[in-house]
């Protein structure tokens, strides 16, 4: 079964709340950074990644599944729950294989700008920051080709 997409409202929140009315999920990965105001989406997008406790029969959603939500750092939006910036961050980094990286580097990037040029405020954890540091580059750059 599939859910509706992105082009049916107004707002990522609205659809969001929309299609996640009632389940027990946490947004995560592109969609906590759309939620979250660093990424704007894409034009008819469908698909929605969310940290979920278990498995449910939709096809556009991206399951990523945890035992818990206690140990997510979460940000709430009314019923609405998504990762925090760093959270998602570091869960993008951790998953770099299989993340959409044009949305993680364009949510890089409009923090540095909107931050000062700077990727202070930021907490990259240890073992994820080789990666950071190969990437923040892009980031930075992300705007010097529009």
């Amino acid at each position: 079964m599939r859910l509706k997409s992105r082009s049916s409202y107004t707002s990522n929140r609205e659809w969001f709340r929309s299609v996640l009315k009632g389940k027990n999920v946490v947004l995560c990965h592109t969609s906590a950074l759309e939620c979250l105001g660093q990424f704007p989406g894409y034009v008819n997008e469908n698909q929605i990644d969310v940290y979920a406790t278990a498995r449910e029969p939709y096809e556009n959603i991206n399951w990523y599944i945890v035992e818990g939500f206690e140990g997510l750092d979460i940000v709430s939006f009314g019923d609405l729950h998504c990762t925090s910036l760093n959270q998602t961050v570091n869960d993008m980094l951790r998953d770099y294989d299989v993340i959409d990286e044009q949305s993680l580097i364009q949510a890089l990037a409009d923090y540095y700008y909107g931050n000062g040029r700077s990727f202070d405020g930021l907490s990259i954890v240890a073992q994820h920051i080789k990666l950071f540091n190969d990437i923040k580059d892009w980031a930075v750059e992300f705007y010097a080709y529009e």
